[in-house]
């Protein structure tokens, strides 16, 4: 091995030592990483900007988070550790809106994903999806057609995105769609890219009915970009403790169920 190729192993190496230690504890200072990894203060500043430009992680000043703002959604990697019992929770709500036979869009949510190991015991259906983590954990699975969507692949999302991915969602009519999103008040829904926010409304036009799966974690929250208001969802699925108010306004818009974690 050359000299280069063991810097850059090395480099690699200690970016996913970062990584893995602000996935687990949401943030870090730079100070923490640098005794952490036991390189240079200036070392771990570039590892910071290299990581924060591939969507990572979020640089603040100090420090860096893999915790969402308005602006900066968590990587799915983030994603698959945060709020698990409230997912399995609505996965099993989500379950009763699914029959056999049916056709069924899911996102790149992680919330998607708790749903997708529920599909097998279903029965015969049709999954379309542009999530990596749901083609890898249905793509065996007998019962199922999968069909997945392509396009641009986000190491981010670990998923297709962009503008093949928006206009093959474009082209499907399936029976029911499935989404989640960063955050909803009580008569809007938001997500911090532009460019998600395409394929989610998209996603959800594509279904005869949509369903919005969200944890308590989401509710009472904005993101820069606005998705769809409320209404525009058939139902929507919330984990408690939820502001008994916020639920009363939201049905005055769609059916709403709240579940417990």
């Amino acid at each position: 091995m050359t000299a280069q190729q063991t810097a850059r192993a090395s480099r690699q190496k200690r970016q996913q030592q970062i990584v893995d230690h602000v996935l687990a504890k949401g943030d870090a200072s730079v100070a923490e990483l640098t005794e952490l990894t036991g390189v240079s203060v200036m070392t771990v500043h570039r590892d910071i900007a290299e990581l924060a430009d591939r969507g990572i992680l979020r640089k603040y000043h100090g420090g860096v988070t893999a915790q969402p703002s308005t602006v900066f959604e968590s990587s799915s990697d983030f994603r698959l550790h945060a709020h698990t019992d409230e997912k399995d929770a609505l996965a099993r709500a989500a379950l009763d809106f699914v029959t056999p036979g049916m056709s069924l869009m899911l996102d790149d949510s992680t919330t998607a994903l708790a749903l997708a190991k529920l599909l097998p015991q279903v029965g015969p259906l049709t999954v379309v999806t542009n999530y990596r983590l749901i083609t890898e954990e249905l793509r065996a699975v007998e019962d199922v057609r999968l069909i997945g969507i392509g396009g641009e692949y986000s190491r981010t999302h670990d998923s297709w995105i962009g503008l093949s991915a928006l206009e093959m969602i474009k082209s499907f009519s399936v029976d029911l769609t499935l989404v989640s999103t960063s955050a909803m008040t009580g008569t809007m829904t938001y997500h911090q890219e532009q460019e998600i926010v395409a394929l989610k409304r998209a996603m959800r036009e594509a279904g005869s009915l949509s369903v919005l799966l969200m944890d308590h974690s989401k509710v009472g929250r904005s993101a820069l970009h606005r998705l769809d208001p409320v209404g525009a969802f058939d139902h929507v699925v919330l984990t408690g403790p939820v502001d008994d108010e916020l639920v009363e306004g939201l049905r005055k818009q769609t059916d709403v169920r709240v579940v417990t974690a």
